[in-house]
């Protein structure tokens, strides 16, 4: 405990080094690795807010998921891998459709509904698991689950990436795919944590992580409310829509 309070007290101070070092550079004029002015946009903070707590989500479950299923279910790597596809096959139908859910539905409306089908395929996950040992038992949820984080993946980098003109989407790019791959850290830390805490009663400890995670789902569900219902496009920007969830 005291030794990972104190690489999070570590990891605190380098950030805020960091954060020094770069306002000092800005200050003489230099060019800084991250400028601090990409977070001073409010709607691209609250749609990185909900990029990263996407793919948090995301790694968790997989995480979670697959531990389960080989730990506590006893299947091995290749069952494991097909009982996921489900979830895979909703992200690739929802990825499918991105272009033109966004053509009739404000990126908001898409974000709020992929969270919304997130949680409840987390629900329904744990009411069927809990009560079949079927293999058939994973599919709904995973689905549902996969379904929800593909439709809204798209609207979260085409949020952020849109709040700034042209010349700045090289930098809010790469903070854009920073904060995923922190979000994918997280997922795997938090859910991990949680299972190592509660070893000695497997079963709940998975329920737990999953409680955690739809908890956590709903923070980025709340978040998206406060973006505004319409393009967050300015005059001199071009948005760039992957068709495809960025990694």
């Amino acid at each position: 405990g005291w030794l990972a309070l104190g690489l999070i007290v570590a990891g605190m101070f380098v950030l805020m080094w960091f954060l020094l070092w770069i306002r000092s550079r800005e200050r003489a004029g230099r060019e800084a690795l991250l400028s601090t002015a990409l977070f001073r946009n409010r709607v691209s903070n609250l749609g990185l807010i909900t990029q990263n707590i996407q793919w948090l989500v995301l790694m968790g479950i997989s995480f979670v998921v697959s531990a389960f299923l080989q730990v506590v279910r006893g299947y091995n790597a290749i069952e494991t891998g097909l009982i996921l596809t489900a979830a895979t096959v909703g992200l690739l139908l929802s990825s499918l459709a991105a272009e033109r859910l966004a053509k009739r539905h404000a990126q908001r409306m898409l974000i709020q509904t992929g969270f919304g089908l997130t949680i409840a395929g987390i629900a329904l996950f744990l009411a069927v698991v809990g009560v079949s040992k079927s293999v058939w038992a994973f599919l709904p949820g995973l689905f549902l689950i996969g379904l929800g984080i593909g439709v809204m993946l798209t609207p979260s980098v085409s949020v952020v990436q849109s709040s700034f003109p042209d010349e700045r989407q090289g930098e809010i790019s790469g903070l854009s795919r920073s904060v995923s791959n922190l979000g994918s850290s997280l997922g795997a830390a938090i859910a991990g944590t949680i299972l190592v805490a509660q070893l000695r009663t497997p079963d709940r400890a998975y329920a737990l992580a999953m409680i955690v995670l739809a908890a956590i789902s709903l923070v980025g569900l709340v978040t998206a409310f406060f973006l505004p219902g319409t393009s967050t496009s300015t005059p001199t920007a071009s948005p760039r829509t992957p068709s495809t969830p960025e990694r």
